[in-house]
């Protein structure tokens, strides 16, 4: 009995690890079966450095730009301060709070973007308009906005390596005369380093993936970034605003730059995952 019971869970198992790359494949087939021609024909580097986005014409780049440097901002903001929460919950947090701390986190992760989005349009917009000048919804805000998006994930991750770290680490170091603070930074961060990679990799993923929370402060103009208080409009957000109303080569231009995001993510985990992995060496 013992046995059958042993091959059912095993083809259940396999079953669901062949649902999820027969899925993958459809998808990545659908996309780019259905983007490529229209780049071929249109021209791949008119339209992947093309500067102008109309109905007619089809030039990405504005929103390649946008999402590189909406990205990057989120990240610069999210990741120390997400690591170095993860570090204080795991190491220095009172229990009382951590009973209280630990729940508020699960519940940012979640929360429907929708919600960040009103947020963000009632409370940092406001902000930003008053405090730096503009119209408010710019790429500042969604920096802002997906800044905090990303922290759960980050948070979550990165507290869930430093713990799994072995506990002799920290103490052999203490053992060793280095003070608590200098043991946690300079030997258990360190030796968790692999699992807050995954966790920053993840964070990137979400915030250049966001969509509906972005389209609400960014602006969404499809121009050339101008400065933090101007409007920006990233290529999730591009697809999104237009998709409803397309049709012909507008909707297979469409259907393309989702083709350039999704080449777009591949990259960028590509290379976080080589420097991982030569870091790990």
């Amino acid at each position: 009995m013992s046995d059958i019971k042993e091959k059912v869970m095993h083809g259940v198992f396999l079953l669901a690890a062949i649902t999820s790359i027969l899925s993958l494949i459809v998808i990545v087939v659908f996309i780019f079966s259905n983007g490529l021609p229209m780049m071929i024909d249109y021209g791949v580097f008119d339209f992947i450095f093309g500067t102008t986005w109309n109905r007619t014409t089809f030039g990405i780049f504005p929103m390649i730009i946008g999402s590189i440097l909406v990205t990057v901002g989120a990240v610069i903001i999210g990741v120390p301060v997400g690591v170095l929460t993860a570090i204080f919950m795991a190491e220095f947090c009172p229990p009382k709070l951590y009973k209280f701390l630990k729940p508020a986190v699960n519940l940012m992760a979640g929360i429907p973007s929708i919600i960040y989005g009103f947020f963000a349009l009632r409370i940092i917009v406001p902000w930003v308009r008053d405090t730096f000048g503009g119209a408010g919804n710019s790429m500042l805000a969604a920096i802002l906005l997906l800044g905090i998006m990303i922290l759960p994930t980050v948070i979550s991750l990165s507290e869930s390596a430093i713990r799994s770290v072995p506990r002799s680490y920290y103490s052999g170091s203490v053992a060793l005369g280095a003070s608590p603070e200098r043991s946690i930074f300079f030997v258990l961060v360190p030796a968790a380093k692999s699992g807050i990679f995954s966790s920053i990799v993840l964070g990137v993923g979400r915030a250049i993936g966001e969509t509906m929370a972005v389209v609400m402060v960014a602006g969404n103009q499809p121009i050339m970034p101008q400065g933090l208080t101007k409007g920006v409009r990233t290529l999730t957000t591009n697809i999104v605003m237009e998709m409803a109303y397309a049709s012909g080569q507008h909707r297979d231009a469409l259907v393309a730059t989702g083709v350039v995001l999704f080449v777009f993510v591949m990259v960028i985990n590509g290379v976080f995952l080589y420097v991982k992995n030569k870091g790990d060496k």
